[in-house]
């Protein structure tokens, strides 16, 4: 049977400081989700949370465009 580590508060601790650093935390995020050496629990986060910004970027492009469509309809 399979042994389950946790991630410690110090773990977590680094983790979200290095998820407000921009560029990194998507690059980690990656790294942590698709990489071997990461324990479960700290992969599954971070795929849930690579799932979530793909979920935005989708939403904000959807806005964008309605606002685009409707700011060219009103210049005509």
């Amino acid at each position: 049977m399979e042994e389950r580590k946790e991630v410690t508060f110090g773990e977590w601790f680094l983790t979200l400081l290095l998820m407000a650093i921009p560029i990194v935390n998507l690059v980690l995020l990656f790294v942590w989700g698709f990489g071997s050496n990461t324990k479960t629990s700290k992969s599954n986060w971070a795929k849930a949370s690579l799932a979530w910004m793909a979920i935005a970027v989708v939403f904000y492009l959807v806005v964008f465009v309605i606002l685009l469509g409707t700011g060219i309809n009103l210049s005509r």
